[in-house]
């Protein structure tokens, strides 16, 4: 069963007078879209308007995504100088991303470089990997590495030198290990939650105002093969 984040149950992973760390859940969206759901960061809102009471509207940045299927780590601004810088060491990638993906078919080197060139299909909301420039790409490049093997699939940590849409799962379907639960992009079944086995596990930041350095790790969530891992 999905279970959507709330103000009551967030799971907050830090949280200063700058910024707020939330592990998201399958289903949350980050950012309101056309769907009309409820989106994470109204929610985030909600949640400090309750606890610091403050009065009258709340501020809250949004300053990067995650896929409505995917969970893990989502930084939020609760000033705009933070806003600001946290966007600059996105934009420049000043950020060091980590994620961990469950795959089908086991990739055939244990760890590789795979530099591919995307381009997006807005239509179907989709990206393909292509091995050579085309026109309208664009370059995407990560580096995974097996971190365990189940009995019927791969775990993977995956190092992001690039932020495409949908890099992670074009990439790896291109190489024939589609993530998952991930039926857009070549897996066999969907998952029971809607959800696919992607997650930002680690990010690594230097914080916008103490300018310490902060790395945040986050949870995966509760089900069988998460905890396998």
């Amino acid at each position: 069963m999905k279970i959507l984040s709330n103000k009551e149950n967030l799971q907050i992973l830090h949280e200063d007078n700058h910024i707020i760390v939330v592990n998201k859940r399958v289903g949350d969206i980050v950012q309101g879209d056309k769907t009309g759901d409820k989106p994470l960061s109204d929610i985030v809102k909600e949640y400090i308007k309750v606890k610091y009471n403050k009065p009258g509207d709340v501020f809250l940045g949004v300053i990067h995504r995650l896929d409505r299927p995917t969970t893990g780590i989502v930084v939020f601004a609760r000033t705009s100088k933070a806003l600001s810088r946290m966007n600059e060491l996105f934009s420049n990638r000043e950020t060091k991303k980590t994620y961990w993906a469950v795959v089908k078919n086991k990739p055939k080197e244990a760890k590789a470089k795979l530099v591919h060139y995307l381009k997006r299909n807005e239509k179907n909301n989709t990206s393909k990997a292509h091995l050579k420039e085309v026109p309208d790409s664009k370059l995407a490049s990560l580096d995974y590495s097996i971190i365990k093997e189940l009995q019927n699939y791969t775990a993977l940590e995956i190092n992001l030198h690039t932020g495409r849409h949908h890099q992670i799962r074009a990439q790896l379907s291109a190489i024939g290990s589609p993530i998952k639960g991930d039926l857009k992009y070549g897996a066999d079944r969907s998952n029971p939650d809607g959800g696919i086995h992607l997650h930002a596990r680690k990010l690594t930041f230097v914080h916008p105002v103490s300018k310490e350095n902060i790395t945040i790790i986050a949870p995966t969530p509760e089900d069988p093969i998460w905890n396998a891992v």
